[in-house]
Order: C-alpha cells, then sequence, then structure tokens
C-alpha cells in the first residue's frame, strides 16, 4: 500500500491489513447490559477494544504500519507523536518486531501512557500541549532517528487497520443500524467508514466528541476542517484536530457528529465501569454519553459502540 496522505486505502487494503495484523492482535469480545438497553431505549453492543494487549484499538493501525515495512526501513525503526494510545501501541508493535520506537508525548499526558510506551521499549521525547509544539519537536526528532513516520490517524496504513474494527464486529452482531465511534484526529472513525461503506452501506457511521474539544462537529457543519491547537477536556485522547485523509471519511460517510460535556463523560464512565464492568478512559466513554443525551435518535436501533481503550491512571479517575 502507499503510504502517500492522499492515497485513499481501500476495502482491499482493510482486508490484506487483517491478515498482515492477525498475528499481533486479539479478537476482542462483544459485551451487552441490559440495564443500559433499558436505559437508552436501545438495544448496545460493545466492541471492547480496551481488551487489546496494549489497551487500545490502535495496535490494528500501528501493527498493521510496522509489519508493512521493507527490511531496510525496518531497520531504522518508527516514529510518531501521540498522546498515548497510539504511542503505546507503536512501541507494542515495533517490540514484536524487534525495531526502535521513537515517540513525542505531550507533557500532561497520563503518567499510565507514558508507562506504557516504556514498558514496551518506546522512547519518549515530551513536548507542551499542543499541536503546534507537537509537530514541531516531532520533526526535530525524525530527522534524527530517521524512523518511519507512523501518523497516529492521518496514514492510510493506519485508517486501513483500524477499518479491522468493524469487519469483525458485523461478524460478532450480524449486523448493526449504527455504529458509534470517539472522534478526535478520526483514525477509528475513517476505518469504520472505509470497512462499512463496501461491508454494510445500510449502517450509519456516527462519530461521538468532546463539547470542548468540537472542532470535528464545526467541522463537519461547516463543510471544511476547523483545527484548535490546544483544547482541553477530560477525554485526553481526543485533543488532535482532523487532517486531509480522515477528513476524506468524515466528510464523505458520517452520517452525523454528537457531543457531550465532560460531566455528561464522567456519568457515562461511571455506567459503563459499573454495568459493563470493564475498564476503559474517558475517552470511550464519549459515544454513550452522546446515546444518552440524544436517545430519540437511537431509540430502537441496534447501535454497535467501539469502546477505543482502557489506559486510566487509577490513582486520578475523574470522579476521585
Amino acid at each position: 500500500m502507499m503510504k502517500d496522505a492522499m492515497y485513499i486505502p481501500t476495502y482491499q487494503d482493510m482486508l490484506d491489513a487483517h491478515d498482515r495484523i492477525l498475528p499481533h492482535i486479539r479478537r476482542t469480545p462483544v459485551r451487552t447490559s441490559d440495564y443500559l438497553n433499558e436505559l437508552t431505549g436501545a438495544q448496545l453492543f460493545f466492541k471492547c477494544e480496551n481488551f487489546q494487549e496494549p489497551g487500545a484499538f490502535k495496535v490494528r493501525g500501528a501493527a498493521n504500519a510496522v509489519f508493512g515495512l521493507d527490511e531496510a526501513q525496518a531497520a531504522r525503526g518508527v516514529a510518531t507523536h501521540s498522546s498515548g494510545n497510539h504511542a503505546s501501541c507503536l512501541s507494542y508493535a515495533a517490540m514484536r518486531r524487534g525495531i526502535p520506537c521513537n515517540v513525542v508525548m505531550p507533557r500532561t499526558a497520563p503518567q499510565a501512557k507514558k508507562d506504557t510506551v516504556r514498558r514496551y521499549g518506546g522512547v519518549i521525547t515530551e513536548c507542551e500541549p499542543s499541536t503546534s509544539s507537537r509537530e514541531e519537536t516531532f520533526a526535530k526528532v525524525q530527522a534524527a532517528t530517521g524512523g518511519d513516520f507512523v501518523h497516529p490517524y492521518n496514514d492510510p496504513r493506519v485508517i486501513a487497520g483500524q477499518g479491522t474494527c468493524s469487519r469483525e464486529f458485523m461478524e460478532q452482531t450480524d449486523g448493526l443500524d449504527m455504529v458509534v465511534a470517539p472522534i478526535g484526529g478520526g483514525g477509528m472513525i475513517s476505518g469504520t467508514c472505509l470497512t462499512l461503506a463496501t461491508l454494510a452501506p445500510e449502517t450509519r457511521v456516527i462519530a461521538a466528541e468532546p463539547e470542548q474539544a468540537d472542532d470535528a462537529y464545526r467541522s463537519f457543519k461547516a463543510g471544511h476542517i476547523i483545527a484548535d491547537d490546544a483544547p482541553k477536556t477530560i477525554a485526553d485522547g481526543l485533543l488532535v484536530p482532523l487532517k486531509d485523509l480522515t477528513w476524506h471519511f468524515v466528510s464523505n460517510h458520517v452520517s452525523e457528529i454528537y457531543t457531550a460535556s465532560d460531566a455528561e463523560i464522567v456519568d457515562a464512565m461511571k455506567l459503563i465501569w459499573k454495568h459493563l464492568r470493564v475498564v476503559m478512559e474517558p475517552s470511550s466513554a464519549v459515544p454513550l454519553a452522546t446515546i444518552l443525551k440524544n436517545k430519540d435518535a437511537f431509540a430502537g436501533k441496534r447501535v454497535g459502540i467501539i469502546i477505543t481503550g482502557g489506559n486510566v491512571d487509577l490513582d486520578t479517575l475523574p470522579w476521585i
């Protein structure tokens, strides 16, 4: 597969990615909750990507990129910038291939995510918590290391890898009316669109976003990318803006974007911890928060929700 940012990955790229990454990922389970179904008026199916070994769906895209490298490039390793989960997952994939991984992370990233990166052998360079600082710092790191840049989301290899999640999801549920996933930069949403546009075109793709970092929502309504440099929300995995490749999928295939406040996100997170009994991070609670806020849009539907990650600092949970 080409890695130029303007190459639009195809359904076949997703199928190839799934074959490539199968030895390195888990086919994560789908959970349901009678209580949450009753609460929302919908039939909810939760795809638990927090059960991946590095704790997040991003291992799919990362593994596809890492194991798709030729030997010469692999010897120079990989590099990226990330608020946490992509850094962890790329480090994990690089460790499995035995190659170096350098990552730039905001100094404010959760300690749990930094610890995970280091556990998998990733080398961290910290930056200020803004998109501009992240990209400036990364340019220096990549120039020094020569690692292949695996963008957290604006990379066709990554999007094709993320699309494998929805392929499994549809097989595990015998079809869905809607799939809802969090949106930050749009990697998971783009992969979801990529897969469902061919596999289940009747299934609507819905994005869920924090109100305090709602640049994707505003972009969707305006018809062009609006990028915030340093938004602040409890959903730390959703702080980055859309890019050209993910905007292609969002603008062409997403049916709607809903938002929720930080307080609503925390409430939804508590509900999932209590009634689904799985550990997940604030970013992963945004879909349920938006469903609870817009019940009429989901009532009576079979709704898939992707729990994107479970890497949290247990000593600094948002309700403590």
